[in-house]
């Protein structure tokens, strides 16, 4: 009896090994995105899925690859990123693809399709090289209902919104996100969140936020965040976990503190993050909310007349003031339509190129002569690295690039969304040792997968979908800068994306294998 079952253990193994498999990796560093340690073994891959992780593996297949030396891990989960109307102009994707990239969540800071249905069922006609997430947006949601005005809705637009919301569940939304900063998001009242975060709730959806404010009432803002998870009993993401403007730098020591006892008390809340001390946004957002109502014709009337454009600047140079700077040096301009000699270059700059005096309200006069024109995309800089380094020790914090796909050297946008991986890889694992290499992976794959819900994501598991990186740990970087934004990061050797070659050393294929992943109920 004991030589049968030793002949049969023999006989399933040999049936085992003798499936052919499409890739098997050999000899790798296995981070499997739990946080724990790595260990050498080899991962075989069959019909989009990871069918066996063990040593010693000899599947018959026709792509082997060498990763031993290499670390291996499940591929990178961008869970804040605005991708919508790019995917067709460039479905490769390749700036989150280089950037080890394999899922990304779009639809943030309240800005969306309001049929994702129909949006969804779009990307897996396209076929990009990522996979897609999305989440519904609140901005556009508002905007159908009752377009840009300055006020509360009534109850049967309130319940044109909540249908909106409810369908987009219905068809696989991730959750619901806010941009309360942006128009006409920043005319709710939380009341009004509340309400649509509990159809969302409803559907185990997320309700991510760019909260009220990021800067002087901060605080205010995270705890505005969190009494919409408590009261729609919702779990919480705060997006691009920040502090702006010189006047606050230090204050992570208020914030991450407040979501540290948040959790303590109950509430899922967890937050994201870009490794960059700029931002990056519209220009509009310099201007009183108010000016901003009802769209580009009201804005112009607006500032056609003398009193209220003399009342705009004023705004604006109090604010600065508050900056502690004398000229607008922080914003630069990342892509303005009108005249593209404008990109890369600060307000202050730019308004010497105009020949204009080299005064503070001239450059106030600049920028509402460039919303006259539509306005731009800018960046800002004004952030202090001890506070970003003070956020990316916090272990409930995703790492996002708040980016859209690229076009290479279209524009100068933030370099955020050619290297946010990279760098925190490269220069917070490597360089400056503030996290490990782990604890990195761990929230670049299983805490997002955890957190929106991607069931068959973000870990390295038999059964589990074959998205997966390999990279050289000594040599990841990023490469992209604010001067020369378009360079992508080095050092991820193979992208795997549902079990498919996207990188294969070092190098992009054509290769279009993601899909559009629909939350699981």
């Amino acid at each position: 009896m004991k030589y049968l079952f030793t002949c049969l253990l023999l006989l399933s193994s040999h049936l085992l090994f003798s499936q052919q498999v499409d890739i098997l990796i050999k000899n790798g560093k296995v981070l499997d995105g739990t946080g724990n340690s790595w260990y050498i073994a080899d991962i075989a891959i069959k019909e989009g899925k990871i069918l066996k992780i063990d040593r010693n593996l000899n599947y018959p297949t026709t792509k082997i690859i060498d990763a031993k030396g290499f670390i291996v891990a499940p591929g990178f989960i961008d869970v804040h990123t605005h991708i919508e109307g790019d995917e067709k102009k460039f479905p490769l994707a390749s700036n989150f693809i280089y950037d080890g990239v394999t899922t990304v969540i779009t639809g943030n800071c309240g800005l969306s399709e309001t049929d994702l249905g129909k949006y969804l069922s779009m990307i897996d006609s396209l076929k990009t090289a990522i996979n897609v997430a999305a989440l519904i947006g609140h901005n556009d949601v508002r905007k159908a209902a009752m377009g840009s005005a300055n006020r509360d809705p009534s109850e049967a637009e309130m319940q044109c919104m909540e249908a909106i919301v409810e369908k987009a569940m219905q068809d696989g939304a991730v959750g619901l996100s806010t941009g309360l900063i942006y128009i006409p998001g920043t005319y709710s009242k939380t009341n009004e969140i509340v309400r649509l975060a509990k159809i969302a709730a409803k559907y185990n959806g997320v309700y991510a936020s760019h909260m009220r404010d990021e800067s002087d009432s901060v605080t205010q803002a995270i705890e505005e965040a969190l009494t919409i998870g408590r009261e729609a009993n919702i779990p919480v993401e705060i997006s691009h976990f920040k502090l702006s403007g010189q006047q606050n730098w230090g204050r992570s020591k208020e914030t991450v503190p407040m979501i540290i006892k948040a959790r303590n008390d109950g509430l899922d809340v967890t937050i994201d993050q870009y490794p960059y001390t700029a931002s990056s946004t519209s220009l509009s957002t310099l201007l009183p909310d108010w000016v901003l109502a009802d769209g580009q014709d009201s804005i112009v009337a607006r500032l056609a007349k003398p009193a209220i454009r003399k009342e705009v600047i004023a705004y604006m140079l109090t604010k600065l003031k508050k900056r502690k700077l004398k000229h607008f040096s922080y914003p630069v301009v990342a892509s303005f339509k009108a005249d593209s000699s404008y990109n890369g270059k600060s307000i202050e700059e730019v308004n010497v190129m105009r020949g204009k005096k080299h005064t503070v309200k001239e450059e106030a006069e600049t920028i509402l002569q460039m919303m006259e024109l539509g306005g731009a995309g800018m960046i800002f800089h004004g952030m202090s690295d001890k506070d970003v380094k003070a956020i990316v020790q916090y272990p409930f914090n995703m790492f996002a690039s708040d980016a859209s796909i690229r076009v290479y050297k279209q524009g100068n946008p933030h370099p955020r969304g050619y290297g946010t991986n990279a760098r925190v890889l490269g220069k917070y694992v490597r360089e400056e040792k503030v996290i490990s290499l782990e604890e990195a992976i761990r929230r670049m794959t299983s805490l997002p997968a955890t957190k929106f819900n991607l069931k068959d994501r973000g870990l390295l598991r038999e059964g589990f979908a074959a998205d997966i990186v390999i990279f050289d740990e000594a040599r990841v970087a990023d490469v992209s800068t604010y001067d020369a934004p378009h360079q992508y990061s080095k050092g991820f050797q193979y992208v795997i994306v549902n079990g498919q070659l996207s990188v294969e050393n070092g190098v992009q294929n054509s290769n279009r294998n993601g899909k559009a992943l629909r939350s699981v109920r």
